[in-house]
């Protein structure tokens, strides 16, 4: 039976934002596709340099949106016209200006859910288990460190060529990370 732990990935530490935004492109360039970079705050541009596609939330909340709207009239128009059919001094059944109100609500209501339930669908939470945090050092992400992690499912890596990769473009500290 063996006794070595499969690796999860390598972590690198860069001094500075500038310097995590360097690698993250230099890392995009050299043709890895599963790394994410951790840091105390957003850094603004680091999505173009990480080479991230727009995301899909935007377009989850819509689609919920829509939903909502067809069927907050939808409901309002079978309440009205079907199932309770009633003359109120002489309006239509079907009074499109007076469902807006219930619609709005509901439109709203939809949406929100599709966007919280979107974020953790495409955030895929919740994550019971980060190998991550098998590390003493990622603590300081949420401090004052800029770190950088290549996983080893992607199909660029190899131990040893991404640590001495890592080294050469600036890392002040490298970690292998068990699984």
């Amino acid at each position: 039976m063996s006794t070595m732990q499969k690796t999860y990935g390598v972590l690198a530490e860069f001094a500075n934002p500038a310097d995590l935004m360097d690698a993250a492109a230099e890392v995009r360039d050299a043709g890895f596709k599963h790394f994410d970079t951790y840091s105390p705050f957003p850094i603004h541009g680091m999505d173009d340099a990480m080479g991230l596609k727009p995301s899909k939330l935007g377009w989850i909340v819509l689609g919920h949106g829509i939903f909502g709207l067809l069927g907050g009239v939808a409901l309002q128009s079978w309440a009205m016209s079907i199932a309770y059919p009633m003359h109120i001094s002489g309006k239509p059944f079907l009074n499109f200006p007076a469902f807006v109100p219930v619609a709005f609500a509901i439109v709203i209501l939809l949406a929100a859910f599709g966007a919280f339930m979107g974020l953790f669908f495409l955030s895929r939470l919740p994550r019971l288990h980060q190998p991550l945090f098998n590390s003493k050092r990622i603590a300081k992400a949420t401090d004052d460190g800029f770190f950088l992690c290549i996983e080893a499912a992607d199909p660029a890596f190899s131990e040893k060529k991404t640590t001495d990769f890592l080294k050469s473009i600036g890392a002040t500290e490298i970690e292998i990370i068990p699984e």
